[in-house]
């Protein structure tokens, strides 16, 4: 008989697992907004990026146990595609992290003043398009996606890692988001990006036109950082 989780729990701990990733990180953006009244962009980055990793390292721990920590529809795919995930799993997933993502920033909507989380659009990343194009942009996520799944591997699923639960995951996106925060908002994660998003509708924030650079980018480098690392990295006499 096996011991995993049914699907519901870990539907539900992807959910949570998410909620708590999203709220921290968006919430962060609103928070830094309102604290520094004078506009310090060190501060602000500095806020982010050690939210959004501490956030994430904290998430994934506490779900890994249940759902395998997943949190991000982009770690799923990369995890498949190295088959340490189920293809049965995909969509359930996708489904939890995004209404986690929602949930996540329909209550930052109703807990935190209004002008001050339509200025930073409710958390959600947003393109520098003064500075980078789209194409740029969707390069740098993919990047730092791959970056992120390497992580993952490395860090938590294969049997040689060190016992540091989510924390070698969370420092990467703390450095990936001291990097490529001024320019793509360092997603690295579609549920991250769209809960944001979806949410902030409700509040009149309008839609960006470069959404898709937040699924495009971040799929396709998880995607290589799953062949790379399962095909090239892991040692399969060890698992």
């Amino acid at each position: 008989m096996s011991n995993e989780p049914d699907i519901v729990r870990r539907f539900t701990a992807e959910l949570v697992g998410t909620f708590l990733f999203v709220f921290v990180g968006a919430g962060s953006a609103v928070a830094s907004q309102y604290i520094f009244t004078f506009y310090d962009a060190a501060g602000s980055l500095l806020v982010a990026a050690l939210a959004n990793g501490l956030g994430l390292a904290i998430g994934i721990s506490v779900t890994m146990g249940i759902s395998g920590g997943h949190l991000n529809p982009a770690v799923t795919i990369g995890l498949l595609v190295g088959k340490k995930a189920k293809t049965k799993d995909v969509i359930p997933y996708w489904i939890a992290q995004l209404v986690g993502a929602i949930i996540a920033g329909l209550l930052l909507i109703s807990v935190l003043p209004s002008d001050i989380g339509k200025a930073v659009s409710w958390g959600a990343p947003v393109l520098a398009t003064n500075a980078i194009s789209v194409a740029q942009g969707t390069v740098f996520e993919l990047v730092m996606t791959f970056l992120l799944v390497t992580a993952v591997y490395g860090t938590i699923v294969d049997k040689r890692a060190p016992k540091i639960a989510g924390f070698g995951v969370g420092l990467i996106v703390l450095a990936d988001v001291l990097v490529g925060g001024p320019f793509t908002g360092a997603a690295m994660n579609p549920a991250r990006a769209m809960g944001p998003m979806i949410a902030g509708l409700v509040t009149g924030v309008s839609f960006p036109s470069y959404w898709y650079i937040y699924w495009v980018g971040p799929l396709i480098g998880a995607i290589l950082a799953g062949l790379v690392y399962s095909r090239v990295l892991e040692d399969k006499t060890a698992n």
